[in-house]
């Protein structure tokens, strides 16, 4: 929580979790007997109960204002999606291609937008990553138009590969960028 130096929800969480704790802190000294001596022993675990609360307030209370924590990895889509300026192809494979081999080469095409290399949540309409899936299982987030991906695993028939220009949270653009092409994989021969 500390370590990435996060915004006003985590720093609520802190302030919260360490009143609960001074708190806590000032009647488990007047049961001990080195502090606060004028403290009577109900107003001590009143103290405790306080604190407690207080502490795992910390938890509860910035998410209710400020809603989730948004964290780089595994941050949500902003719920508004900005459309793009971006167009995405393909110029490898060729539709309808027979793929022989463990790898597929894929070449793709970005007219009017740019990729990044880092995941943010200042959204441009022309700023962004791609996702390639296959079959519409997620194969791979890169940062670059070239891309080898497995075949292996992938049954012998029809295939469709499909990539997404998304914006620099991984979220898709309004409307999407995206491009397929249909590709084959042969029998196995003995």
């Amino acid at each position: 929580m500390l370590a990435h130096a996060g915004g006003a929800d985590e720093t609520l969480s802190v302030v919260l979790l360490f009143a609960g704790l001074w708190i806590g802190w000032g009647g488990w000294s007047r049961l001990k007997g080195t502090g606060f001596p004028r403290l009577p022993i109900r107003g001590a675990y009143a103290l405790i109960g306080v604190g407690f609360v207080v502490a795992v307030s910390a938890a509860v209370i910035p998410r209710m204002i400020f809603g989730p924590t948004l964290t780089p990895a595994g941050a949500p889509p902003a719920a508004v999606r900005p459309p793009s300026t971006a167009t995405i192809g393909f110029s490898r494979p060729s539709p309808g291609v027979t793929v022989r081999g463990d790898t597929l080469e894929v070449v793709m095409t970005l007219t009017d937008g740019s990729i990044v290399d880092a995941t943010s949540t200042t959204l441009t309409p022309d700023t962004g990553h791609v996702h390639l899936s296959v079959d519409g299982k997620l194969v791979s987030m890169t940062y670059g138009l070239v891309q080898e991906i497995p075949l292996t695993g992938l049954a012998p028939g029809p295939h469709t590969l499909e990539a997404e220009f998304v914006a620099a949270d991984h979220g898709p653009f309004d409307p999407r960028v995206t491009a397929s092409v249909n590709f084959s994989i042969p029998e196995a021969t003995s």
